[in-house]
């Protein structure tokens, strides 16, 4: 009997890659697409048919033909949050009901973990991480410390289970001397809880397996990056969940023999938001150019991105952890304007070239860069690789080598024509 395959479509940088989009495009080929970590600090931007769409805690496969799309049990969510994001798509007439599941075992954002993630950065002063202060972090800490409140506990004798874990977070907060009112916040989550009952909550592992029994195919889509991730990124300027390939397999319940082309998402360059190091970060024209050109700030927080070129030292690590077999390049066109273009190669560290990923990049990380020749051309109403200037089609052949891995598709604008499937 022909069972399904499972394809992982994650992002290879500091997020914001345009997971999004692709999502969006390949959905056609998958019977269900499954996001499988992360939660409302993840912004996925798709724009088609004179529209734009943010999505946050919903997968991108919600548009497309009518699809199946799950909430994995490695995701968090916010309930007020997802409520305000289902009825934006409901009004544009996107009937979500019968086509997003959430699993049981996604763990709930509270209210309080919201104040708490303040709480944590305030407290850490100048030694900020910078996260989104959606409560990320406090959600996944209670998780792990086996103290989280799930999905599937709102099924039955929640306002206790709640109070419990609201008193808690309570001692935690006074314990810290700081203040807080969450009455307005709170009442709004409370109808969050009630608006999740309208959906399917679902034992995902179960419905994940069987429909792979099945013979159906997945998609599962990653949040955020690699260089994200909080046992492979770097740490501890990272989110808190596993952003990698092997994510999928814990924040889904699939096999990791199950797995089979691995999507890895780069931008033609690179950006990072809030704290952290970043190699290739540039403090010049150029940094600005490329922010403006790429439209560079957060779908989520709306901060500005920092811009650099690309690192070709941080992608080979993070194909090597995930195990890519195809490479997919956004936002191409932002590099049309520019003479010459540059691509790290290497790292000097202390004075030693090396080319490898290593485990501090903090501090006296100096990036060695080969330039290349810019293409000059707008690329935005190409509909076929055979149109590409050379110097792009040379720049596309320098990254396969240094890569050592295909790019398949290129996307040369926000629009999801404007994505070039290579023969």
């Amino acid at each position: 009997m022909k069972t399904g395959k499972v394809d992982v479509l994650l992002g290879l940088q500091w997020g914001d890659e345009g997971k999004g989009k692709v999502v969006d495009v390949l959905t056609p080929k998958y019977d269900v697409v499954a996001r499988f970590q992360g939660g409302p600090n993840a912004g996925h931007t798709l724009e088609f048919e004179g529209q734009k769409y943010v999505l946050r805690s919903i997968p991108s496969g919600i548009f497309q033909g009518g699809k199946v799309n799950i909430i994995g049990n490695g995701v968090v969510l916010a309930p007020d949050l997802f409520m305000d994001e289902a009825k934006d798509l409901e009004k544009s007439g996107h009937d979500l009901k019968e086509r997003l599941h959430i699993s049981k075992k996604a763990h709930l954002i509270m209210p309080t973990h919201r104040i708490l993630d303040a709480a944590y950065e305030a407290a850490k002063g100048k030694n900020k991480v910078g996260t989104t202060g959606k409560g990320i972090g406090p959600t996944y800490t209670d998780k792990v410390s086996r103290n989280g409140l799930r999905v599937g506990d709102i099924l039955e004798n929640f306002e206790e289970k709640y109070a419990a874990h609201k008193a808690r977070h309570d001692k935690m907060l006074k314990a810290l001397n700081y203040d807080y009112d969450i009455t307005e916040v709170e009442k709004k989550w409370m109808e969050g809880i009630e608006y999740i009952k309208q959906f399917h909550i679902v034992d995902s592992e179960h419905e994940i397996n069987n429909i792979l029994r099945s013979g159906k195919d997945i998609l599962c889509e990653g949040a955020q990056g690699t260089m994200l991730d909080v046992d492979f990124g770097s740490y501890p300027f990272v989110t808190s969940s596993n952003t990698i390939c092997a994510g999928a397999c814990i924040g889904l319940g699939i096999g990791p023999n199950k797995i089979g082309e691995v999507y890895g998402i780069m931008k033609a360059y690179c950006t990072r938001v809030g704290a952290g190091p970043f190699p290739t970060e540039l403090f010049d024209e150029t940094g600005a150019k490329i922010r403006d050109l790429g439209h560079e700030y957060g779908a989520v927080t709306g901060r500005e991105r920092r811009c650099g070129w690309i690192d070709l030292v941080a992608l080979r690590y993070s194909i090597m952890v995930n195990g890519v077999t195809q490479l997919i390049m956004m936002k191409s066109d932002v590099l049309d304007g520019f003479d010459k273009i540059k691509a790290c190669v290497a790292y000097k560290q202390n004075g030693k070239k090396i080319d490898y990923f290593p485990y501090d990049i903090e501090e006296g990380i100096e990036p060695v860069y080969e330039e290349l020749s810019g293409w000059n051309a707008d690329m935005t109403k190409f509909t076929s690789e055979d149109q590409f200037p050379q110097a792009f089609k040379d720049y596309i052949n320098f990254l396969e080598v240094q890569l050592e891995t295909p790019i398949k598709i290129i996307s040369i604008g926000p629009d999801r024509d404007q994505t070039i499937v290579r023969k």
